[in-house]
């Protein structure tokens, strides 16, 4: 975290430095300044720190008079012993306002909240689901989030799809079992129909994944999974005919 203080008060100065690097020991304090006149120069002529720590009054005008000649990117986190100013300070780039004299805990609840903002958004997943290379119009791989982490689950690797308590949960051959972001609707949309058939509300099979068939009543077919679950697994009636079609290719 390269860092610049801009303070008069050269006891408040070290006092904050002090406490900057305590709180957060990889810093570089890259610049230090007493005044508007010198603090103009060096960020006028230097990239842009990562934060910057600022008093109001300084020896020579106010912090707003180096932000009227300056384009400050950096965010600011204002320190001062006036209240005041909270307002107007908050109009450029704060995002902090500590009153001196400054407490530990609140130094490190604003560059606590500076890392935050700082952070990579999170992955789009969307977009990177359909960054990865697929033939044809289906989805050959499924982008799974587990923690922090990403997989890519192989299409071809899916036994079924299962929705329960509004989670849709992917189950793959070998019996691995991962929550999704995906709606059985979505599904159905990105998967190929030749391979995959929503049974009922439930479920979206892999024709792989059918392990026995029983005929239940005129209208449905009650299917043993594998790997096997306690569920209801029955085509419902409604999507019967067409079952029977899907299964030997001629699905509509």
């Amino acid at each position: 975290m390269k860092t610049v203080i801009i303070e008069d008060e050269a006891a408040a100065s070290r006092r904050l430095k002090k406490m900057i690097l305590e709180l957060n020991p990889e810093t570089q304090i890259v610049y230090e300044s007493d005044s508007v006149e010198s603090s103009v120069k060096w960020l006028t002529g230097h990239p842009a720190p990562d934060l910057i720590f600022m008093d109001i009054q300084l020896a020579d005008g106010t912090c707003f008079d180096i932000l009227r000649q300056t384009e400050i990117t950096a965010p600011v986190i204002f320190i001062t012993a006036y209240d005041e100013y909270a307002i107007r300070a908050f109009e450029v780039n704060a995002i902090a306002y500590l009153l001196k004299p400054v407490k530990q805990e609140d130094l490190q609840k604003a560059i606590n909240k500076w890392k935050k903002l700082k952070s990579p958004p999170a992955p789009d997943y969307q977009k990177l689901l359909e960054s990865i290379p697929h033939q044809g119009e289906f989805q050959k791989r499924l982008l799974i989030k587990i923690g922090q982490s990403i997989r890519a689950v192989e299409v071809t690797d899916v036994a079924y799809f299962f929705t329960q308590d509004k989670i849709v949960t992917l189950v793959t051959a070998e019996n691995r079992r991962y929550p999704t972001d995906y709606t059985l609707d979505e599904l159905e949309q990105l998967l190929d129909p030749k391979q995959f058939y929503r049974i009922n509300r439930q479920f979206i099979i892999n024709s792989t994944a059918i392990r026995e068939m029983y005929v239940i009543s005129k209208s449905r077919v009650k299917l043993i999974l594998n790997p096997p679950i306690e569920m209801d697994t029955a085509v419902s009636a409604e999507r019967s005919p067409n079952f029977k079609k899907w299964l030997t290719g001629k699905a509509e």
